[in-house]
């Protein structure tokens, strides 16, 4: 208890102005850009059935030690072996996040040990992991009963089914970068956000959500832009991306309000600039916008890093050659500012590529220019021969 009473308490805001300057300075930090990482996310199914319900309490004993409290209320939810967390999606998806890494070819050891673990414990259990960025089968439903979840889809319900469908029948791989000295932020921002629709037509793989937009490149991005745009629309690409990004969570209306007891939907709408000026019982400290600030879902999500949130969850091995990719093409501001001219032509078609793909020739014709500059960029990952190889023969296959 007296390590408790010794903790800080959450900051207060005067204002909006201190509200935003908070959301810039957690959210764009900037250093030599030397990490990464990946979280890896994945729909679960019955090996016998795919289509069958997923079992809660099956993949609860599958899981064992390693399960989310929101999944086991006393689990311990140890990480697994390589140290990496473990943790559950609404609808039952899995997903593993690794540790912030150095190393390209300790990253991509790690992930093989952490997959190829969490693959035998579900078999164990008769159960598989999906191989497509959404569930093209089950109707969407939420296996986790837990207040955040229950306010979320109440949120989102009055918009549609894309809500339901990407809390519950989507997965996706996120690839996790360094924001890079502050001199260089602007163009790796622009470049992130230029590389989207060319990386999510390389890499698309989900046709369908549980039957709805049937036919699409990736109906999961689809699905996600549906969700609420206002939450998971692209960021604005501009010469202080910092503030215009503090300006727009600030803008956005509050979707969950924690409380001690189970219902978190806010009484009514409002932003959380309207929240500071009174609009709910309670003033907000700095712990309800960092929850608020969980509850944005753009394609690239800052985080103190850049959370590059657009590609769908690829089949068995396939995470490999597009965080390759992404590590290779910000390894150095040259290759970022071949990033910004290759992609120049595509800049801003998101839905274009989540509908077509590289069936689109402006497109098209950026991601053969983009998988040309970062194949020549792949050596500076420090992956092998063989690996680069293997990773370059797979890019050029995509085109």
């Amino acid at each position: 208890m007296t390590a408790l009473r010794n903790q800080p308490a959450p900051a207060r805001f005067a204002d909006r102005a201190e509200a935003e300057a908070y959301v810039a300075s957690v959210c764009f930090k900037h250093g030599p850009p030397r990490l990464f990482g990946v979280e890896l996310e994945w729909t679960v199914h019955h090996a016998e059935d795919p289509v069958q319900v997923l079992d809660k309490h099956r993949l609860a004993v599958a899981l064992g030690e390693h399960a989310p409290p929101t999944l086991v209320p006393d689990s311990p939810q140890r990480p697994l072996p390589s140290g990496t967390p473990l943790t559950v999606e609404p609808g039952g998806q899995v997903e593993i996040s690794t540790p912030p890494c150095a190393s390209l070819p300790d990253l991509f050891s790690t992930v093989a040990q952490d997959i190829s673990y969490l693959t035998a414990m579900l078999a164990d259990h008769g159960l598989v992991l999906g191989d497509k960025g959404a569930d093209l089968h089950r109707r969407p439903a939420r296996l986790l009963q837990v207040p955040r979840y229950a306010a979320m889809e109440h949120a989102f319900g009055g918009l549609g089914a894309d809500g339901i469908s990407m809390m519950c029948n989507t997965a996706g791989l996120q690839v996790c970068l360094d924001f890079g000295e502050q001199k260089y932020l602007q163009d790796r921002w622009a470049a992130v956000h230029q590389l989207g629709p060319v990386m999510i037509a390389l890499f698309a793989n989900s046709p369908s959500v549980g039957g709805m937009h049937r036919d699409w490149a990736s109906a999961r991005m689809r699905t996600l832009y549906g969700c609420d745009p206002v939450r998971t629309r692209p960021s604005a690409v501009c010469a202080d991306p910092a503030q215009a990004y503090a300006r727009r969570v600030v803008d956005t209306p509050v979707i969950v309000v924690r409380g001690p007891g189970p219902n978190w939907i806010p009484a009514r709408r409002f932003t959380f600039a309207e929240w500071l000026d009174g609009a709910h019982d309670r003033v907000p400290t700095s712990d309800d916008l960092d929850y608020h600030l969980s509850l944005m879902f753009p394609p690239v999500r800052p985080r103190g890093y850049m959370e590059i949130r657009y590609l769908d969850t690829p089949a068995p091995g396939g995470w490999i050659a597009p965080s390759a990719l992404l590590v290779a093409l910000f390894s150095d501001p040259s290759i970022v500012d071949g990033v910004l001219a290759a992609t120049e032509r595509a800049a801003g078609r998101w839905l274009v590529a989540a509908r077509y793909g590289l069936a689109d020739e402006r497109i098209a014709r950026a991601a053969k220019d983009v998988v040309a500059l970062g194949i020549e960029a792949l050596p500076r990952t420090g992956l092998s021969h063989d690996q680069i190889g293997a990773i370059g023969r797979e890019l050029e296959g995509k085109l």
